[in-house]
């Protein structure tokens, strides 16, 4: 049922992958990934300045919401009748070159948006009514077997290569999926069995740095698929050499944008960092109250951020010096299992967080402060990301609901701003 994989993934992927290893032609081409590489790859502040102006955000001004979306997230996927109307977004995550956007469900899809044209400027945009309907609808929609685990981006995706725009994602008793960003259509499959021959489902995926490898968390093991070698080929490393690897699920990835290290947060309650190349482990982190849901590097790569489940704090780590926290950032969510995810802006000066109170929080990372905080929905903000180079951000928000015997009446019982998707524009300093 899936064994399309090899004609439309290998040719196409080769031809992202060499945009990816930095071919100047393509990169003179495509002007698009060349802002985004800038961003991956560190180059720095002065090189920066010299493409792009990141906009330096006002947090003094609450945000302003200027598209919404609500509606086409509680009626049943048609493909999966079962599904009832108390679906709830799990996540969102931007495209690497800005121009869409991806949520993830509990209807098992995976729903893109694309960024109308008056979103790159201030002019024709309105303040959006969470009480009216949806801005617009999903410009492409996905559906999984199975419930979604994880989903990503390849790291180089830019509308003006479509053979770079792809997204990765995998689900429950599923294989790795492929999936082509423009058309929806499945492009690849990577596939990991078990010592009974049987497929075994990935709970993280990552992209590396260059998009040729693609990292896959499992209980206890990493495994690594070569992007441009579909199928069950892969490279497998256990996480317990020494004894003093994760011993649970990995359930997070992230790569250092800089110094080749990989944090795989597990739901152990600890965070490990290895060398990229070989998988050589660096360093173990112990701190978290819960099992760790997310890990973040900061844009120098210095600094690990980490999340817990039913864990109030996002924990700063200086990867230089292990020892100790250098701080914590508040959230609300000790009493929640839901992921909670968080994001960092461009500039890598601020992060912000969602939190079981509808509540966006921003701190400064230069010291942990607390900046400001704005209501993004009325119930738990679980998706919390930043553009990449615009002054807006996008927040999802959700909960599964118990205890409604009318799935109808729980719909339209909903208000406006449960159970959404929402993105808000920043105010910008003026550059003198």
């Amino acid at each position: 049922m899936e064994e399309q994989e090899a004609a439309p993934g290998s040719p196409d992927a080769m031809e992202g992958e060499a945009a990816a290893e930095g071919v100047t032609e393509e990169e003179a081409a495509a002007e698009g990934v060349t802002e985004e590489e800038a961003a991956a790859e560190g180059v720095t502040e002065e090189e920066a300045a010299a493409e792009y102006s990141w906009p330096k955000l006002r947090f003094d001004f609450p945000p302003r919401r200027v598209y919404h979306f609500a509606h086409q997230f509680r009626s049943p996927c048609s493909s999966t009748p079962a599904a009832s109307a108390d679906n709830f977004l799990k996540g969102v995550k931007w495209s690497p070159d800005g121009s869409s956007f991806l949520t993830s469900s509990d209807d098992n899809s995976l729903r893109l948006f694309y960024l109308p044209e008056d979103a790159y400027s201030t002019a024709g945009e309105q303040t959006a009514e969470t009480a009216v309907g949806d801005s617009y609808g999903a410009n492409i929609q996905v559906n999984e077997g199975e419930p979604v685990y994880d989903f990503c981006w390849y790291p180089y995706m830019s509308v003006s290569d479509p053979a770079t725009c792809v997204f990765a994602s995998t689900s429950r008793d599923h294989p790795i999926h492929l999936w082509d960003a423009t058309t929806g259509e499945l492009r690849c499959t990577y596939r990991a069995y078990d010592a009974m021959d049987e497929i075994t489902a990935a709970l993280s995926i990552s992209f590396n740095s260059t998009g040729a490898k693609l990292f896959a968390g499992y209980n206890k093991a990493i495994r690594v698929f070569d992007v441009h070698r579909p199928g069950r080929d892969f490279e497998q490393y256990s996480l317990l050499k020494g004894g003093e690897g994760p011993t649970g699920i990995i359930s997070s990835i992230s790569v250092s944008p800089h110094n080749g290290m990989l944090a795989v947060g597990s739901y152990s309650q600890t965070t490990a960092v290895y060398a990229e190349s070989n998988m050589e482990p660096l360093y173990v982190l112990h701190g978290q109250l819960g099992g760790v849901t997310q890990v973040l590097f900061s844009k120098d790569g210095n600094y690990l951020y980490t999340g817990g489940r039913k864990d109030p704090y996002i924990l700063c780590w200086d990867i230089r010096n292990t020892v100790d926290i250098v701080y914590k950032l508040y959230r609300s969510s000790d009493t929640t299992n839901q992921r909670i995810h968080f994001d960092i802006e461009p500039c890598g000066k601020h992060l912000g967080t969602g939190g079981q109170d509808g509540m966006v929080h921003i701190y400064d990372l230069q010291g942990g402060q607390w900046v400001t905080a704005f209501q993004a929905a009325a119930d738990t903000v679980n998706g919390f990301a930043f553009h990449p180079y615009l002054p807006l951000a996008t927040t999802s928000s959700g909960h599964r609901r118990f205890g409604m015997q009318d799935e109808f009446e729980e719909e339209l019982s909903l208000a406006g701003d449960e159970n959404c998707c929402s993105i808000w524009r920043f105010s910008c300093l003026q550059e003198s």
